[in-house]
Formats: structure tokens, sequence, C-alpha cells
């Protein structure tokens, strides 16, 4: 009993602060929130736990990079995710502010012309948080997952957020689990696209190498991708200068031979992934252990 109150006390209290900052970075230029959060995770990062993490991710990818590059990189991969927590707060005015750049458009007026739905795919790099919404504002209803924060109140903030990003009634959010599984075969049915983060591991997930490490990883899409006839979209994502976005959108991959496996599959989308990763290793999210 005690320690349910105190648990909830705590939650409270992490709330009021989350919802103090949202109430600040909102009256701030966006631009001055992306620098704010940067600097200020850029200081307190390096001190955590987590960052032990970051450095030994950077080794795996980076094999060969010197030690003083590799705490410089991880150093600047806090200036990251700070950016990353303190634009969220503020999303709706990151989508509106004309911040997002959009390449490879073309495959997108094709899949409108078709009146297709896709999967499209993206990675933990950049601003993940933007890939939604900004597909969204381009005129195509999309569903994404979110992985639910365990702070319940600070849970509906940032889904309420996320919520007022979206112009069309037709996108949506699933909170990860059984609930996201059925809502999202539901909005294929609705002829609804889906967007999916696919580089984080899974431990029910296949074992599929990444950057040369058997890595338990979830290629339940790909199958999603077979039954339904659906192609899949990858989209890299780039923070630039003045934390203007750009988000290019790859030629479909589609009409999977049925002599290549759904690892084999995997496997090509890893060599993808890790080209975007090795570019901008920094704006890489390198604070989870994504390796087993």
């Amino acid at each position: 009993m005690k320690n349910n109150i105190f648990s909830n006390f705590k939650f409270k209290l992490e709330f009021i602060l989350v919802y103090l900052i949202h109430l600040l970075l909102n009256y701030l230029p966006s631009t001055f929130a992306s620098i704010l959060g940067g600097f200020l995770f850029k200081i307190i990062g390096p001190f955590t736990k987590t960052h032990k993490i970051v450095k030994k991710n950077l080794f795996k990818i980076l094999p060969n990079e010197k030690n003083s590059n590799i705490n410089k990189l991880a150093r600047e991969s806090w200036v990251n995710v700070g950016k990353t927590f303190f634009e969220l707060l503020i999303l709706p005015k990151i989508i509106n502010n004309s911040k997002i750049n959009f390449e490879g458009t073309e495959c997108l007026n094709l899949i409108k012309k078709n009146n297709e739905k896709v999967i499209f795919i993206g990675i933990h790099q950049s601003n993940w948080e933007i890939l939604l919404p900004s597909i969204d504002t381009l005129g195509l209803p999309v569903g994404g997952i979110y992985r639910h924060i365990n702070n319940p109140y600070i849970n509906k903030l940032i889904l309420d957020i996320r919520n007022k990003s979206i112009l069309t009634n037709k996108s949506f959010y699933t909170p990860k689990g059984k609930k996201s599984a059925k809502d999202i075969i539901e909005g294929i049915k609705k002829d609804i696209s889906i967007v999916l983060l696919i580089d984080q591991r899974d431990s029910a997930g296949e074992l599929v190498n990444f950057f040369d490490y058997p890595t338990k990883t979830q290629i339940g899409f790909i199958k999603i991708a077979r039954k339904h006839n659906l192609k899949i979209v990858p989209v890299e994502n780039t923070r630039n200068n003045k934390d203007i976005f750009t988000l290019k959108f790859y030629p479909p991959i589609g009409n999977f031979e049925k002599s290549l496996s759904d690892v084999e599959i995997m496997k090509q989308i890893h060599n993808i992934i890790e080209q975007w990763i090795k570019k901008y290793p920094s704006n890489y999210f390198l604070q989870h252990n994504r390796f087993n």
C-alpha cells in the first residue's frame, strides 16, 4: 500500500515537472526550444549510467573509430535526444512551422494515385516523432504504434500532444501490445497505411545480423506485407542545420520473392538502415541496449 502511494506521488511530481516544461516551451520559438533541450541533455547525459550504453553501441556501429571521436559522438547523441524530447512536448508546433522538407515524394504521388496502402518504415534517428504526423500532412492517413510510458499522467499528456499533431481524422496512434496488432489490421482494412520504427530489439523476434551482430529483431511487419500485398517504403529522417528536418522516401520494397525468407528480407532492410546510421551516428537513438 505504501509503495503504491509513494509511486503515485512520484508519478505526479514527474508529471508536474514535464507539464511545466511543456507550458514554457509553447511560449518559446521552436528553434530555441530545440537548442535548450540539446544543451541540457548534453550536460546531464554523460553523467548517467546510460552513457556507457551509448558508447558501447557506438563501438559496435563504428568498430574502427578512435576513442576520442567515440566520446565526441556520444556527447553529441545526447544533444539529439534532448532536442527530440523538448520537440516532442511541442510537436504540433514543429509540424505546423514548415520545419520539414520532403524528398522522393514521387513514390507517394503514385501511392495516392493508385489508392494504395503501404508500410512506411523508419528508425529512431533525428526526431522520429515527426514521421507519422508529417506523412499525415501529405494527405496519406497512417496508423502508428507507440510505447506506453510507465508514468500514466505523462503517458496521457504525450499521447494528447501526438494526437494534436495529426490533421486528418483517419490517422491514429495505438499502444504497443495486443491492441496495436488488432488496430493495425483494422486500419489496413480501412485503407490506412502503417508507420513503424523497426530498429528496436524485440525479445520475441528472430535473430538477424545488425552491424554483424546477431540481434533479436521484429519481422512481423514483413509477414503483414506479404499477407496483405503491401509495399514497404523506407523513410530516412535527417536533422539538418537550424533543426530543419528532411524526410527522404526511398523506392518501395515489394513483390517479395517467395524464395526469400522473412529473415533474408530483413537483412536487406538492415543494410539500408545501417547506411543511414553510419552517415549520422550521433543522430541515432543510442540510449537503449539495441544489441543482445
